[in-house]
């Protein structure tokens, strides 16, 4: 299992929506096996991001990349919706003494809400840098108990001087994905309208593809609005994630809807 970069497309060269379903309904065919990862599709970029990224998915995510603006994290509720489908802020948990903890991360509740019964919930994590080789392999033991994978680590030594991070998705009993993450040594702080996001399911049924959409964006963004292929929108206040220099936002699509763009509005 490993992560792809894929060439950076403007803006405009996206296709139409009637592609963008055909693309959902592939990944969905090939999201039967409900844990794992598997390399993205296209990332489009703009604004002024100026490293590459490593996105991983679970099988049935569309990756996008716009310009946008961020600050401190949040969710949005949704008009309308089924199947019980509900969606609230949740409270950033605080930040952990600054001690050498390389085998647990910081982490933050980006989001968390109910659908078709079960809940759904979004969360980053945050490993520190291992000075050496046996912090090293505390957080590569730790780091593989989790089901994560870190970016071109293919040994634990690959983690010194390194900083991780993963946002992950779940959904009732199953095993929380990562769908975006990196490993680098230093995190490049977003600014301006810079916007990185991913639509991805909101639970593992196929109708549900699409509706949920993880973004990171600068400190200074206050709101980001997500539109969805009928033309309505959404609008999320990003929060803030604990151990990153950087925000981000999280929308659900109401039911029946999925996802088109997303850009900062404030």
């Amino acid at each position: 299992m490993t992560s792809a970069d894929r060439e950076s497309h403007d803006m405009n060269e996206m296709t139409d929506m009637t592609q963008t379903d055909i693309a959902l309904l592939l990944a969905d065919a090939a999201d039967e096996a409900e844990i794992g990862i598997a390399p993205v599709g296209a990332v489009i970029r703009r604004g002024r991001r100026r490293r590459a990224r490593r996105w991983a998915v679970a099988a049935a995510t569309t990756l996008v990349l716009a310009g946008s603006t961020g600050v401190t994290l949040a969710v949005t509720g949704l008009p309308g919706g089924g199947h019980g489908d509900r969606t609230a802020p949740v409270a950033t948990r605080p930040a952990p003494s600054r001690a050498r903890h390389v085998d647990e991360p910081q982490r933050t509740d980006l989001a968390r809400g109910l659908y078709r019964g079960k809940e759904w919930r979004v969360e980053l994590q945050v490993w520190d840098a291992p000075r050496d080789r046996t912090e090293a392999v505390r957080q590569y033991n730790a780091m593989k108990k989790l089901r994560l994978e870190a970016a071109e680590v293919h040994k634990a030594a690959d983690l010194i001087g390194k900083i991780s991070f993963f946002v992950t998705r779940a959904w009732g009993e199953h095993t929380p994905q990562q769908v975006m993450y990196n490993t680098l040594e230093n995190w490049d702080r977003p600014s301006g309208t810079d916007l990185e996001s991913i639509a991805t399911r909101l639970g593992w049924s196929p109708e549900s593809s699409g509706r949920l959409v993880i973004g990171e964006v600068a400190q200074t963004a206050g709101q980001v609005k997500c539109t969805w292929n009928d033309g309505s929108s959404t609008v999320a206040v990003p929060r803030a994630g604990v151990g990153a220099p950087s925000a981000w936002f999280v929308c659900v699509a109401p039911e029946g809807r999925q996802y088109q763009n997303a850009e900062v509005i404030q």
